[in-house]
């Protein structure tokens, strides 16, 4: 919403003048805020854990997903990024390939790319094409006797090359991955929020029938102030709690953050910052494209 915004600069200084404490005390912050986000959502997306991070996020959807499935290993895309904690590094082959290497249980997905990936615009379905690279890596997975807990994906792969993943994917791949035990976690984290411009959420730009299991957000919802979220199913939050471990975060939706997330809500609807995105980003592109027909050396603007 932009740098130092007044209305995000207000609601962090009158909040920090009234309380700022642990989450262990309740505050009508934290749920106004889950309200609010809970409107953005498919209505299953009911149960929110707040964070600091996105890699923080991204590293409790593992643990929901292996708490609820009991399953461990996890599917990822090739170029994929999801943080920086080892638990993401180890599901990060951007990262990994440089380091350690590939773990046992993790499985890599061909990126489902139209422009350079295996299956090319011309191709008739490349949803169904690239989503069975999906199944066989889930057949595979099952012959050495692993069991998949999850499939996580960047709703468009971002550092994978701004990838806008094919109609039907998503349907398909959550399809053949719920058919094996496992859950589909949605990274929204560079993505969401309206970015995309003609949906909140980048997910839902592969229809309306489409829900993930998780969704994972961090970077814009704080405009810079460190605060992430978890929204998943009433389901897979009672299996987490059912260990009689609670999940507890020090920081994670105190009343400030909270406070800052609802100002960011609140400017993103009064400034119309959505439509805003849209028509900015169609200006965009439409001069690129102009570009792109006059210079063979671009190939594809996205």
């Amino acid at each position: 919403v932009g740098h130092c915004h007044p209305d995000i600069v207000k609601a962090a200084h009158e909040q920090n003048q009234l309380l700022n404490t642990n989450s262990r005390y309740l505050h009508d912050n934290l749920v106004d805020y889950a309200e609010r986000l809970s409107k953005t959502l498919p209505e299953e997306l009911c149960v929110f854990y707040f964070l600091n991070s996105g890699s923080e996020a991204n590293d409790l959807a593992l643990r929901l997903a292996r708490q609820y499935t009991k399953h461990e290993d996890v599917i990822v895309l090739d170029h994929a990024y999801h943080g920086h904690l080892t638990s993401l590094i180890d599901i990060s082959p951007y990262k990994f390939r440089n380091l350690e290497g590939q773990k046992e249980w993790v499985h890599v997905a061909p990126v489902p790319d139209t422009y350079r990936g295996l299956y090319r615009e011309d191709h008739e379905d490349a949803g169904t094409a690239y989503a069975n690279e999906v199944k066989n890596i889930i057949e595979q997975a099952h012959k050495r006797g692993r069991k998949i807990a999850a499939f996580i994906v960047e709703s468009l792969p971002s550092v994978g090359g701004q990838i806008i993943p094919p109609a039907g994917y998503f349907q398909k791949v959550a399809e053949h991955v719920h058919k094996a035990g496992g859950i589909f976690i949605a990274d929204e984290i560079q993505v969401g929020f309206g970015r995309v411009g003609k949906r909140f959420w980048a997910f839902q730009l592969q229809g309306e029938d489409f829900i993930p299991d998780i969704v994972t957000m961090g970077k814009p919802i704080g405009n810079g102030h460190p605060i992430a979220c978890v929204a998943t199913t009433k389901e897979i939050a009672e299996a987490f709690a059912a260990t009689g471990v609670e999940y507890f975060n020090t920081f994670g939706g105190n009343p400030v953050s909270c406070a800052i997330g609802l100002a960011v809500l609140d400017v993103i609807e009064k400034e119309h910052l959505q439509a805003h995105a849209t028509e900015v980003g169609n200006f965009l592109m439409k001069l690129l494209k102009e570009q792109k027909i006059k210079h063979p050396i671009i190939g594809d603007v996205r």
